[in-house]
């Protein structure tokens, strides 16, 4: 009976086993044939799969762990002492000595005796009112200030005789007729140098900087250039706490971020600041100056410009200066439209102010007046097809035009073949074409008659091109 137990255990100990065989072949065999079946990317999972399933017992054991960890320990102290032996007598390369914030770089109290420079624009590393804080203190209140004659109730009248002897009847009395704003922009050892508008201090008899510190001093008239509208002043150089830099104007682009400082309606306000964007390049703008009408070239900001602003500064987000704030369009529904003189056209500007106290340019000695100013009484005898030019309404006989016989109610056509069909034309060819020395060649209608004249550009200065 126990063999019979045995043999029978045996047996079906052998069939589980044959059986156990044949299952592992067939499971094999459908693994070998859905390896075959399956996409390439799958094999190279698997491949991926067997080498990370790799038995411990088949890897080669790793020996001199703790060798190992000695030899980074040394590496490390060895590798300190090194840095440290050799860190103080390593030249630096130059990025590293730079400044990290170029606001820093815009802003700057260091003295400068040379011409100003147009920086490279940079991009801001600092937040708005980081920039605002550093800009403020080199914004000043303008103050134009006019003798004025007022009567004096308590002196005798004209002709009468005071009680010590004394006549008049009037006394001189400084009177504030307008503020606005100016930049610091420059400073050297005995003076700190201003720009503002023309129009800010246009007429003024006296000048009075009101300062970030509450202080007041007098400024220095250096020169002024009405058809820009720029003007330069010195203050003594102990008020100058910082300075602002000219960016490159010509590298802006519509739509980045400015900020306009100034003084709006008075010192009441003075160095407030307001944020806009540029909203256009290249404009011209029509303006009337003491010089005549000039077409301004300006950039376009929605930045709010108000009286009172004038003068003060545009600044990109790196606090350099792009723009001089001088105008706006004040009409009923017009809001947002606000001018300043790029910071590229201001430079050789205020450099040549410096330099000579006024802007030397090309003199012809004549009064103009564009023809649609002129009444049609004095166009009689200009031909039909005559479609624009600009009238002589008065002569410098001791000029150019005076020498050269030029007359009043001559009508000016065109300069060195270029048509001119306004005032405005013709000085903006003349002062950007033409220099000091420069030879002119005017056609004219006198009577009727077409003529040339042909001239020698001179220099001087006066409200007459």
């Amino acid at each position: 009976m126990k063999d019979f137990n045995k043999e029978h255990s045996e047996q079906e100990f052998n069939n589980d086993k044959n059986t156990n065989e044949m299952e592992t072949v067939q499971e094999e065999s459908t693994i070998k044939e859905e390896m075959n079946n399956e996409p390439e990317k799958i094999v190279i999972n698997e491949e991926v799969k067997k080498e990370s399933t790799t038995p411990p017992q088949q890897r080669k054991p790793k020996s001199g762990k703790s060798k190992g960890w000695m030899k980074t320990i040394s590496a490390g102290v060895i590798g300190s002492v090194l840095t440290l032996s050799i860190l103080p007598f390593t030249d630096y390369p130059e990025w590293i000595n730079q400044p990290t914030n170029q606001t820093e770089q815009a802003i700057s109290s260091a003295k400068d005796t040379g011409p100003v420079k147009v920086q490279q624009t940079s991009t801001a590393t600092s937040n708005l009112a980081d920039m605002v804080e550093k800009a403020l203190p080199a914004i000043v209140g303008v103050v134009n200030i006019q003798q004025a004659q007022q009567n004096n109730f308590f002196l005798p009248q004209e002709g009468q005789q005071g009680q010590r002897g004394q006549q008049g009847n009037s006394s001189d009395e400084g009177v504030e007729t307008g503020s606005g704003s100016g930049v610091i922009f420059k400073k050297d050892n005995k003076y700190a140098y201003i720009v503002t508008n023309n129009h800010v201090i246009e007429n003024a008899t006296e000048i009075e900087i009101s300062l970030e510190s509450g202080e007041k001093t007098k400024a220095q008239l250096i020169g002024t250039d009405a058809l820009s509208d720029l003007a330069v002043l010195t203050i003594d150089a102990k008020y100058a706490k910082s300075t602002l830099s000219f960016g490159d104007s010509s590298a802006l682009r519509v739509g980045e971020q400015v900020a306009a400082i100034g003084n709006p309606l008075g010192l009441d306000f003075s160095r407030s600041v307001t944020q806009g964007i540029i909203s256009a390049l290249d404009r011209s703008v029509s303006v009337s100056t003491s010089a005549g009408e000039w077409a301004m070239n300006v950039l376009q900001t929605d930045a709010a410009i108000n009286a009172g602003n004038s003068g003060g500064a545009l600044l990109n987000t790196a606090g350099q200066v792009i723009g001089i704030n001088s105008l706006k369009i004040s009409q009923n529904g017009v809001e947002g439209l606000g001018f300043a003189i790029p910071s590229n056209d201001v430079v050789p500007i205020i450099n040549e102010i410096i330099k000579n106290g006024k802007v030397d340019r090309p003199y012809v000695g004549i009064g103009l007046a564009s023809l649609d100013e002129i009444p049609s009484y004095y166009l009689q005898n200009l031909p039909q097809n005559v479609e624009g030019g600009v009238m002589v309404t008065s002569v410098d006989q001791n000029s150019a035009a005076g020498k050269a016989g030029l007359q009043v109610q001559d009508v000016i056509v065109s300069i060195n073949g270029q048509d001119v069909k306004s005032s405005t034309e013709f000085r903006k060819y003349l002062y950007t074409n033409l220099k000091v020395g420069d030879k002119a060649t005017l056609k004219i209608y006198r009577q009727g008659s077409l003529k040339t004249v042909s001239l020698t550009l001179t220099s001087n200065s006066g409200p007459t091109s």
